[in-house]
């Protein structure tokens, strides 16, 4: 027994291969939890509201186990999390404008993701439920001789997500920057509520667009790992694929995005193209540019045929031969370097803190991989390395972007050798015998971990469904990076991080 486990003292429930702790717990053990997060023991995964409770995910990654410890809320109420442990402090905010939920003695009690204009549906609107916000929101203040503030936002200038920046500067410099988001929020946990499994997967699938496998993929764990079933190994292995073409396609235009933002589109172009190509390989293989709806409970929706093989082996072989060159380019451009070395440094200990993880996690030292850590098919069985650094610069983040487009591209030519051309593609659900069951999964996407928990009913509905995403944890690490860099650089440092605004807006 760990000591995640001794801690909450419980049983354990199997999730696929690996053991996870579910545990109802007292006021005080929830608050002893905090405190543990707060020293370091432990990482945050998650925390979430239900109607009359509240739950928390931890992550022991030293000894791989993950724990969910459930707060029965009969007053509404619970000891703040945030209070001891600053990561929380956004999801908790999250809970209150969702389930009505308060946290108590929360450093920070400022809706989230309501802006106000929920009206009948908010629980805790200014004045009585069915009454809308109209406060202004309340920016934090810095105090200090010449300082202003610029807003930006929350419509840009390109084709991307709506989200607040206000800076406080002084005259070029940043001082605080502080985010405001929920613009697109989509009310992802109602509409979940009562879904069909196969209404739960084509919503997960659309949390974050440039991740719709990795979410499909947790859900779909998650909801086998309720079931208990087993997965065919056909599908398991298309799965991989699917999974690392998806990180390869957005590293690959990442790093030109980046390169765009510090005004060398010479890098952009090729990169631009290359991202093509893999998205033309990937609806070729498996009918979606994106590979939408491709991951489903219980398996995968479409077989992956001898000229779509052959197709992700084409591509794979023209990104291989690009890369090199490319790395060259970036590498010996004295401007680009003069933008991205030492600019927007993420600090190790605050990455670890706020449990950072894929690129910016690993650009800091942080080389957790849930791939690695929490093993699951096919990953268990394939050969690969977790690539880490610990300047936590832009030029850090750009570096494990190459080093993971590297290892993605082993990664697939290691899987198609070993996909299976005939059997089953999926497993049979509604065959299962089940009363109410839950189940958790945590799947590694191209920004990092995503984290699903699912509960269902004795008729195979979902009664809930949380969905994280790792940009959680990494918009509030963006405001401390920006902070003594130029207001010039932000779109450099953001593209660098490249946070999902919808995966946390839900």
């Amino acid at each position: 027994m760990t000591a995640l486990f001794d801690a909450i003292a419980s049983g354990a429930i199997v999730t696929g291969h690996r053991p996870w702790l579910r545990a109802v717990v007292d006021a005080e053990t929830w608050t002893a939890l905090a405190a543990q997060l707060a020293a370091g023991r432990w990482t945050l995964l998650s925390l979430w509201g239900e109607a009359d409770a509240v739950q928390m995910a931890l992550l022991d990654e030293e000894a791989g186990t993950v724990a969910v410890a459930t707060l029965p809320c009969p007053d509404g109420a619970y000891p703040s999390v945030g209070r001891l442990h600053a990561p929380a402090q956004r999801l908790e905010r999250a809970a209150r404008d969702l389930f009505g939920l308060v946290a108590t003695d929360a450093p920070d009690v400022r809706p989230w993701l309501d802006h106000g204009r929920w009206g009948l549906s908010h629980p805790l609107a200014a004045g009585g439920p069915g009454v809308a916000q109209s406060a202004p929101y309340a920016f934090l203040s810095a105090e200090g001789e010449g300082l202003h503030q610029v807003a930006v936002g929350p419509v840009h200038a390109g084709i991307i997500e709506p989200g607040h920046f206000r800076f406080t500067a002084n005259g070029e410099a940043v001082v605080r920057l502080e985010e405001r988001l929920g613009y697109v929020h989509r009310g992802l946990d109602g509409l979940m509520a009562g879904a069909a499994l196969e209404r739960g997967a084509a919503l997960a699938g659309r949390v974050s667009g440039d991740s719709t496998v990795a979410y499909g993929l947790a859900f779909a764990r998650a909801v086998e790992a309720a079931l208990q079933v087993e997965v065919p190994p056909r599908a398991i292995w298309q799965r991989g694929v699917m999974a690392e073409l998806e990180r390869l396609a957005n590293h690959v235009g990442d790093i030109g995005a980046i390169c765009n933002d510090a005004a060398f589109p010479r890098l952009l172009a090729p990169c631009a193209v290359l991202r093509e190509q893999v998205l033309r390989a990937a609806q070729l293989a498996f009918g979606h540019r994106l590979m939408m709806d491709g991951v489903i409970p219980g398996g995968v929706a479409t077989a992956l045929s001898p000229e779509g093989a052959s197709a992700i082996r084409a591509v794979r072989d023209i990104v291989g031969k690009a890369l090199p060159g490319l790395m060259a380019l970036y590498d010996g451009t004295a401007s680009l370097q003069d933008r991205t070395v030492g600019t927007g440094r993420a600090h190790p200990d605050l990455v670890r803190r706020f449990g950072c993880a894929g690129v910016v996690g690993r650009a800091s030292g942080r080389g957790f991989d849930v791939r690695r850590t929490l093993p699951y098919a096919p990953y268990d069985q394939l050969a690969f390395d977790v690539p880490a650094l610990h300047e936590g610069d832009v030029n850090a983040r750009v570096w494990i972007r190459f080093r993971e487009v590297e290892q993605s591209l082993s990664l697939i030519g290691q899987m198609l050798d070993r996909v299976p051309t005939d059997g089953p593609l999926t497993v049979d659900l509604g065959a299962q015998e089940s009363g109410p069951c839950e189940g958790l999964a945590l799947v590694e996407g191209f920004r990092g971990d995503v984290l699903a928990f699912v509960r269902l009913d004795r008729a195979l509905r979902i009664a809930r469904c949380h969905l994280r995403d790792p940009s959680w944890f990494h918009w509030p690490v963006l405001e401390a990076a920006i902070e003594g860099n130029i207001i010039a650089d932000f779109p450099l440092i953001n593209k660098s991080f490249n946070c999902s605004y919808a995966g946390q807006d839900l």
